[in-house]
């Protein structure tokens, strides 16, 4: 019995069409491993993300300056620092920077855009908050410690009354910001940022306690500088330095005074003639005395103001004052 023919390969016409997917290398192929490699290892990309990353250290360095830190860093001088073209690629930078919250935009006084950065402590604040809350923390921010009115911040955001309220009350729970109330409108509420502490035309000083004018805490304040313009050097007088020292020393007061605010409670002393300016000391320093006692002691008797020209005269007291003759009087019936 003879073996049959093995059947002759088909030739593939000439119409017929490949598959591509057989030309393709398979997944674990020699040649796909080749390909991400060089895909892995391509020069240019590795040295696009270097550029890129040392781009925005080299911007995020920039802000460390003391210059910087306080006013912010202009859109000008940006462009002036890293020129037109690497301009060009810190766009994205910023762009990414901005929506993360790291870093917050405004204008000066000379309407030019301000850049400054915002730290990852606040950054993280503002997680969840849109383009408007950002606005609003910015307006705050630039009040400083003398504080915005909600009516302000609403005029400058441009912000619809309900929508700022629920975006104050948010971040007032995330200790962003914080209502004061001012000693000179106790019914307006000023809004500043959460660790900002108050400026004095803002809670009065030392001389407010529970935005109430503490006129017994400074009538102590005063009796104890009386009594070192007569105790002190002998009562020959002393100088603002001096009584300064002398209530440091003393805890007198229950709030630290610095120099200007002693000096104020002096002037009040003055106009009250409680104590006056004696003379000036070799350094220059005012030196103040106790009042000297007024007398109303003078040199004619009590008969002479019966006298038809005693408006006319001067009168010496016996300090030494000398009231001059006063112009007469012409009444009409």
């Amino acid at each position: 019995m003879s073996a049959k023919p093995l059947p002759a390969p088909r030739k593939r016409s000439a119409g017929a069409k490949t598959n591509p997917l057989s030309k393709r290398p398979r997944v674990g192929s020699a040649s796909s491993s080749q390909t991400k490699r060089r895909i892995k290892n391509d020069p240019g990309s590795s040295t696009s993300d270097q550029g890129v990353s040392g781009l925005k250290a080299e911007f995020v360095d920039m802000f460390t300056n003391e210059i910087f830190t306080s006013k912010g860093i202009t859109n000008a001088l940006l462009k002036q620092h890293f020129g037109d073209k690497r301009y060009l690629q810190l766009v994205p930078i910023i762009n990414d920077l901005t929506r993360s919250g790291r870093l917050s935009m405004g204008k000066n006084a000379n309407n030019e855009l301000v850049f400054s950065l915002v730290s990852n402590q606040i950054a993280a604040k503002f997680v969840g908050l849109d383009a408007s809350a950002r606005l609003v923390y910015q307006v705050i921010e630039a009040a400083g410690s003398v504080g915005i009115w909600t009516k302000e911040i609403r005029q400058k955001c441009n912000i619809l009354q309900q929508k700022l309220t629920k975006i104050l009350k948010t971040m007032e729970s995330r200790q962003m910001v914080k209502p004061v109330k001012s000693v000179s409108a106790k019914t307006k509420i000023l809004y500043m940022l959460y660790d900002l502490k108050p400026a004095k035309e803002i809670t009065g000083g030392p001389w407010f306690t529970e935005m109430e004018f503490d006129s017994e805490f400074i009538n102590d304040l005063r009796t104890f500088i009386i009594l070192c313009t007569r105790k002190m050097n002998g009562g020959r007088g002393v100088t603002l330095a001096q009584i300064s020292d002398k209530m440091s020393q003393a805890k007198v007061s229950r709030v630290e005074l610095n120099m200007d605010e002693v000096q104020q409670l002096l002037q009040t002393l003055a106009f009250d003639y409680r104590i006056e300016q004696t003379s000036v000391n070799s350094n220059g320093e005012a030196v103040f005395i106790s009042s000297r006692r007024v007398t109303t002691m003078c040199d004619f008797r009590w008969w002479d103001a019966l006298s038809p020209d005693f408006h006319f005269r001067d009168i010496k007291f016996e300090d030494g004052v000398v009231l001059k003759a006063h112009e007469p009087h012409h009444h009409t019936a």
